[in-house]
Parts: C-alpha cells; sequence; structure tokens
C-alpha cells in the first residue's frame, strides 16, 4: 500500500508537494478518480480521490478522516552526537521512526566527530520511514544546536544521559516506566566528557547504563530507543 505525505490542506482539499505528487502522477501514473491514503504526519489518516493529476502539486479531494487511534501514551526525544560516518546517522534516524521516535536533536559536544547535518535529508529519511511503516506521526528532526545550550531547555518528563565512565548507574529499563516521557543524552564515539557530564547532573539529567557491551554511538540510541518501546507494550 502506497501512503503519501501532506502538509498542506484547505477544507476537503488536499495538496501533495512536488515530490509526493511526482510519485503519484509520474512514477505510479495514477489519474483523475483514483484514490490514494494519505496522512499529514500529525496522527490523521485520510482517503482521497484525485481531481488534479498536476505532477508538482497533485490536489486530492477529502473523503474520509480519522485520527489514529493507535497514539503512544508517551514520548521519547533522542538527543545524539552525529556520527563521522553520515550513513550510520542516517541508518539510526530511519531505524528509531520505524520503531517510534517522537523527537531526534543533534546536538555538538566536547568531542564530537561532525559539526554540522543536513537536515534536510533527515527529514526525507524519517518521512520515508514513517510511510513505509505504515505510521501517521512523522518525528521531528530538529537543528543542530550545542550540548550546552540543549540541556538548558525544559523538558516534562525524565531526563537521562547514558554514558561509559566505570561508576555504577541503573539500567534503563529500570529507571524509565510506561507512559514516561523520556529524553535521552547519547554521546558521540569518544563519549561525553566529564564536564558534560556533570554539567547534565546539575541540569536535572540521570545517569543511566544501556548494557555491558560498548556500543557504536547509533547502535546505543537505537538501542535506548528500543527498550523504552517495549516499556510501553502492552
Amino acid at each position: 500500500m502506497n501512503i503519501f505525505y501532506v502538509s498542506e490542506l484547505d477544507g476537503n482539499i488536499a495538496y501533495l508537494d512536488e515530490a509526493e505528487s511526482a510519485h503519484a502522477i509520474r512514477v505510479l501514473r495514477l489519474k483523475i478518480g483514483d484514490r490514494l491514503v494519505l496522512t499529514d504526519g500529525k496522527g490523521y489518516w485520510f482517503e482521497g480521490v484525485i481531481e488534479l493529476p498536476h505532477p508538482k502539486k497533485c490536489h486530492v479531494r477529502i473523503v474520509t478522516s480519522n485520527l489514529d487511534q493507535e497514539k503512544k501514551n508517551y514520548s521519547l526525544t533522542v538527543a545524539m552526537a552525529p556520527t563521522k560516518n553520515a550513513e550510520r546517522l542516517e541508518w539510526f534516524l530511519e531505524k528509531a521512526t520505524e520503531i517510534g521516535i517522537d523527537r531526534f536533536v543533534p546536538i555538538r559536544c566536547s568531542y564530537s566527530e561532525r559539526n554540522n547535518i543536513n537536515q534536510s535529508r533527515l527529514k526525507k529519511i524519517s518521512l520515508s520511514a514513517m510511510k513505509q511503516s505504515l505510521k501517521a506521526w512523522l518525528p521531528v528532526v530538529s537543528e543542530m544546536v550545542s550540548f550546552r545550550d540543549f540541556i538548558a531547555q525544559p523538558f516534562d518528563g525524565k531526563k537521562l544521559i547514558a554514558h561509559c565512565y566505570p561508576e555504577k548507574k541503573p539500567h534503563l529499563k529500570n529507571v524509565a516506566q510506561a507512559s514516561d516521557n523520556v529524553l535521552i543524552l547519547i554521546g558521540p564515539e569518544g563519549d561525553f566528557s566529564p564536564e558534560e557530564v556533570k554539567l547534565a547532573n546539575e541540569a536535572g539529567f540521570q545517569e543511566v547504563s544501556l548494557g555491558r557491551s560498548r556500543l557504536r554511538t547509533e547502535t546505543a540510541a537505537l538501542v535506548a530507543c528500543t527498550a523504552v518501546a517495549f516499556l510501553n507494550e502492552h
């Protein structure tokens, strides 16, 4: 089943952007009267009928709309230092979207291997993963921000930081609970600096472990996503 993303709605008319329009009209060769399934990425599913099959701005008349009844009763934000290899970062975001992340924030740390990201490309990857996994909720992909600026931002929920320093830490699964809003910090391959860990503690972040293995940045982030998702399985 092909799912189309719609970001522009005017009453009962949905306008597909250029990429979605081209896929519908040029690739799938859909025409007037053909039916589509759409989502706005904000929890709604729509069924519509093509009224104007324009390859740059396809017009779709909405026939039915339904709020996704499987909206999560928790939220998950991952703030992670981007990997030096961009493909590893993209792989993480794709899988995290499939699992059910709500927000991804790339953070710039003391030992960061990458100090910039292609936000537009990351958004496209997340959008594609949302449609592929038949979800109606599109994660927010934020702009890159410094570690210090990010931890100063307010967050209503459990704030956690995972690092590899040897002090004893509780496992994530024993700290987070079902229905919690969770924010977890994941550092670069060189880990967070001791100063960053101290600053996070002072900002209300609790230190947690993700297990005995030493994990790559993107693996650690995905383990965290999976652990939180499993905690909320019914």
